[in-house]
């Protein structure tokens, strides 16, 4: 069973227990850091953002079935006031609970329903390289991705490479990479960048950035660039559970390959995973 299934089990079971992201990975028998990856690779939502839309669905069947006490539906959802559930219930169906209750139906809700398996559409894995990197200076443009929004990195791509990349200083002749300087629950840090071999004066809106010699598994992307998330999936669902190596926490980057065409995606990309 995959990473996901297991944490999907995990909630569907405790749906109504305050359990923190930190106590859904322990059940898992996995990290903070490789379940909240696993995770929002595979649904497009963070473990934490899931839960609460499952809570905010399930209350949504009881208020359009008639429920007579909206504060107890909040309550059994979670939520401590009648006002910070209807916040979160307005925020997620764009109705009120009233406005459910008084219409008795959930047509035009945007549900979200127990996933129970998730299957798996990830492409077959190579065996990746095990391979130690020295220290390595990028400089880049950061922008903050959702994990219900990979597709925006695309244009942090375009906006990176029509406007930044030319000015940079003392380029590397290597094709230019993607950085994951952070995440959390919710998102990551990602940094469209070009190698250097030391730092100049760093444009406008970029950033610069050291990553620490690291030892790293390199998996092979073979097919289509918007494929890449399924490769992703694999990795974190499947490979690091069946390895014998862990995810470490640091940052991550993928690696255009020689022949990759920006203007067709293909051409192939190497994934450089730090591990412990």
């Amino acid at each position: 069973m995959s990473l996901t299934n297991k944490a999907l089990f995990v909630i569907e079971r405790n749906l109504y227990r305050d359990l923190s992201l930190e106590q859904i990975a322990k059940f898992c028998d996995a990290s903070r850091f490789h379940l909240a990856h696993a995770f929002g690779e595979a649904t497009g939502l963070s473990v934490i953002e899931y839960r609460r839309a499952r809570r905010l669905t399930e209350a949504a069947y009881a208020l359009a079935a008639g429920a007579s006490d909206i504060l107890g539906v909040a309550l059994d959802t979670g939520y401590a006031s009648h006002e910070a559930f209807s916040r979160a219930f307005k925020m997620q169906f764009g109705k009120t609970p009233e406005e459910v209750r008084k219409s008795e139906s959930i047509e035009g809700l945007k549900l979200v329903d127990a996933i129970r398996h998730l299957e798996s559409k990830a492409m077959k894995l190579k065996e990746p390289r095990i391979e130690k990197a020295g220290a390595l200076l990028f400089v880049g443009l950061s922008q903050h991705i959702p994990y219900n929004g990979m597709q925006n990195i695309a244009g942090q791509w375009q906006r990176f490479m029509q406007n930044h990349y030319r000015g940079i200083e003392h380029k590397i002749d290597e094709p230019p990479v993607g950085v994951t300087t952070a995440s959390d629950d919710d998102s990551i840090e990602h940094v469209t960048a070009a190698g250097v071999t030391k730092f100049g004066a760093i444009p406008k809106d970029l950033v610069k950035l050291t990553l620490q010699p690291q030892t790293y598994a390199v998996f092979a992307h073979d097919g289509h660039v918007t494929q890449i998330r399924e490769t992703y999936g694999a990795i974190w669902n499947d490979w690091f559970p069946n390895s014998s190596h862990a995810p470490a926490e640091a940052p991550g980057f993928e690696r255009h390959n020689a022949a990759f065409d920006p203007r067709t995606g293909n051409g192939g990309i190497t994934i450089w995973l730090p591990i412990k």
